[in-house]
C-alpha cells in the first residue's frame, strides 16, 4: 500500500483564508493530497486544506473552497457600519 498522504505546495500557505463552504476564517497551515478511502482495495485521493481557526483548532475543507480572507465581499452589517461613520 502506498503512502496515505503527501504535502502539496499552495500559494496561500500561512496566510489568512476563508472557507467558502462554512464561512469560517483562519490561517492555511497545510494542503495535503490524502487517501480518504476506507478500503484497502480502492484508493480515493483528495486535496484537503488544513485551516487553523481563531480558537487554535484546525479544520479541513476541500482545497477548492479556500480563498484569501481579504477578497471577501463585506457583509450587510459591515456596509451599514461604514455608512454611519
Amino acid at each position: 500500500m502506498s503512502e496515505q498522504y503527501e504535502y502539496v505546495p499552495h500559494r496561500l500557505l500561512h496566510r489568512r483564508v476563508r472557507d467558502i463552504a462554512s464561512g469560517a476564517e483562519g490561517v492555511l497551515m497545510a494542503v495535503v493530497n490524502e487517501n480518504v478511502s476506507d478500503s484497502a482495495d480502492y484508493e480515493r485521493w483528495m486535496e484537503l486544506a488544513y485551516i487553523r481557526g481563531g480558537s487554535g483548532r484546525e479544520f479541513t475543507t476541500a482545497v477548492d473552497n479556500v480563498v484569501p480572507a481579504h477578497d471577501q465581499p463585506q457583509t450587510a452589517v459591515g456596509r451599514r457600519n461604514l455608512g454611519s461613520a
